[in-house]
């Protein structure tokens, strides 16, 4: 059956994209489709089978769902929505403006209607607003036999069987859930419940945040994840590729405001020229603001560098310690917390690690420092000066410090901006690197003013 409704006619560039339908997989499809413009992409899914499109759209990886059903006639844009999943399109539907969502979702059957307002309604980032409403629920007094035609019959209206969950006759609340494989190997005349996963079901509430649902996911091994009001009935499933979308989703953002600008929001060749500004401009102006602390961090030491110009030869390499010792303490605590391995109060924990932590790979660095002013002036390839051994030793302290200040401040400022209820992936690298450059400079000369202070100073 084609979706013959479209008013749009099919150019060379769709049909080439349609190709042989049988031998080209939906992901081939969909990254094909990925590669062309929005009307293109209308153009070509307008002239395949509607089971087909509809597979298509259904695909999270389809970046342009939302523009290229706006794209069509209402009509046909809700005759496609109408065979995608609920929770797709309520994804798909939070993309569109308010109009275009409006008219839309006005075209809907009312059982559907009501499905898509519940997901939309839930906050972003939460077990609610990835979970789907489309699963195989029987009641306890069924039998297998009747449960296996029961999922023969609502089969093609599920996203997936991954197991069929088991409701109280009288309270439809969740008791058990049977697994696919335990249902087909079961007697047919044997109640469902004889063949029922033992023990209390893992479940999660509407507002789990998802980071947590992926966890149980991990933790008990599951394909879903039922979730459940407070009476326990069942609103809907979480499956384990919903749960890989989205960290994947969430995984490029944090890994974008990690390196120091705002989360794009799209891939990379499809943002624009002026939304790439945009979103850098912002964290780059912010940054450059932070480094002019550094400028003045110098000039308010300008007199001690007038009496000892060998101090500026290690600025830079003092500098980018703290930085990196801060960027890798980052680094660690960000991932720590994000799957799970610390929480909020265990603060305290990590600072009583990283300041040990910090002392001595500042002192390996510190060594390395001293090895190379020693040797430098011990070869001739550089005269430090009458007092070169100070020199070194102020190189030595002054990254031990440095360093630990570093790791210090790298590894609570997640902690800092949890609290804040501010997202920790927020804490960059350039960030991180910004605030211990302006710190370091002070610890350094502080250092050297207490090392070299009737000497060089």
């Amino acid at each position: 059956m084609n979706i013959n409704s479209f008013p749009i006619r099919a150019g060379n560039a769709a049909r080439a994209l349609m190709g042989n339908t049988r031998g080209t997989s939906i992901a081939e499809r969909v990254e094909a489709l990925n590669a062309v413009s929005v009307s293109e992409a209308a153009r070509t899914i307008s002239h395949m089978p509607l089971e087909r499109a509809v597979a298509v759209l259904d695909r999270p990886e389809l970046r342009n769902a939302a523009p290229v059903l706006a794209h069509m006639s209402a009509d046909a844009a809700a005759k496609l929505l109408h065979g995608m999943s609920n929770d797709r399109v309520a994804d798909v539907l939070l993309e569109m403006d308010d109009d275009i969502r409006a008219r839309l979702f006005s075209r809907l059957d009312e059982p559907v209607q009501v499905a898509i307002s519940h997901l939309m309604g839930y906050p972003p980032r939460t077990a609610g607003s990835i979970m789907t409403t489309e699963f195989v629920s029987v009641y306890a007094s069924w039998t297998v036999a009747q449960t296996l035609d029961h999922v023969r019959q609502v089969e093609r209206s599920r996203e997936t069987v991954y197991a069929i969950y088991v409701l109280d006759d009288d309270t439809h609340a969740l008791l058990h859930v049977v697994t696919l494989r335990r249902l087909i190997t079961g007697q047919a005349d044997a109640c469902i419940l004889s063949i029922a996963q033992k023990g209390t079901p893992i479940t999660a509430s509407p507002l789990m945040r998802q980071e947590d649902v992926a966890r149980l996911i991990r933790k008990h091994d599951l394909l879903a994840l039922p979730v459940t009001d407070e009476n326990g009935h069942v609103l809907g499933i979480v499956t384990v590729d919903d749960v890989i979308d989205t960290m994947i989703a969430d995984t490029t953002e944090s890994a974008q405001r990690f390196g120091g600008m705002e989360a794009l929001g799209k891939p990379y060749m499809k943002i624009s020229f002026a939304g790439m500004i945009r979103k850098r401009a912002g964290w780059l102006c912010a940054l450059f603001l932070g480094e002019m602390l550094t400028a003045s961090a110098m000039q308010h030491f300008e007199g001690e560098l007038e009496k000892a110009v060998v101090l500026t030869l290690f600025i830079p390499l003092i500098m980018s310690s703290g930085g990196n010792s801060g960027s890798q303490a980052t680094s660690l605590i960000i991932r720590a917390l994000a799957v799970g391995e610390l929480k909020l109060s265990d603060w305290w924990r990590v600072l009583l690690r990283e300041i040990p932590s910090g002392i001595v790979l500042g002192a390996i660095l510190g060594i390395v420092g001293m090895a190379r002013v020693i040797f430098w002036q011990q070869t001739g390839l550089y005269d430090y000066g009458p007092h070169w051994q100070l020199v070194a030793l102020t190189v030595f302290a002054a990254l031990v410090g440095i360093v630990t200040f570093g790791s210090l401040s790298g590894s609570m400022l997640p902690f800092i901006l949890q609290k804040l209820r501010l997202d920790p992936a927020t804490a960059s690298a350039p960030f991180v690197a910004t605030l211990v450059d302006v710190t370091g400079l002070v610890i350094y000369f502080s250092v050297a003013l207490l090392i070299l202070s009737g000497t060089l100073l």
